[in-house]
């Protein structure tokens, strides 16, 4: 596995960690659908938490939250809409950012809630 893909699999582990740590339970992990791919997929309480990780070795070029694009949104409504549908479920949605950046050796979390809304 490439370099690039192991430090986003890094990156997208430590946001399962972080999101157990503050009372989540993890639902789904690289749920696809369509042309989407929802990293996580996170229930506390009623809400169901739809998580996009953005991991940076760097934010000289922006924050990682900045490279979540309008079409990924579209797919991630799309993706989620046809997972809460098929599960039949009864829950509110949420779509956050995690956005993790590597600052020398460590790593810098910060959870985004409500990063943006479906439409």
């Amino acid at each position: 596995m490439a370099a690039h893909n192991e430090f986003g699999k890094k990156g997208e582990q430590l946001a399962v960690d972080y999101l157990l740590q503050n009372g989540y339970t993890i639902v789904e992990r690289n749920y696809r659908f369509d042309k989407a791919e929802v990293d996580i997929i996170a229930q506390k309480k009623e809400v169901l938490a739809v998580i996009e990780v953005k991991t940076r070795a760097t934010d000289n070029f922006g924050n990682p939250q900045d490279f979540v694009k309008p079409k990924q949104i579209q797919n991630l409504v799309k993706a989620i809409n046809h997972y809460v549908s098929i599960k039949n479920l009864d829950v509110d949605v949420r779509f956050d950012i995690i956005a993790i950046v590597k600052n020398n050796s460590k790593f810098t979390i910060e959870h985004l809630k409500q990063a943006f809304y479906h439409f």
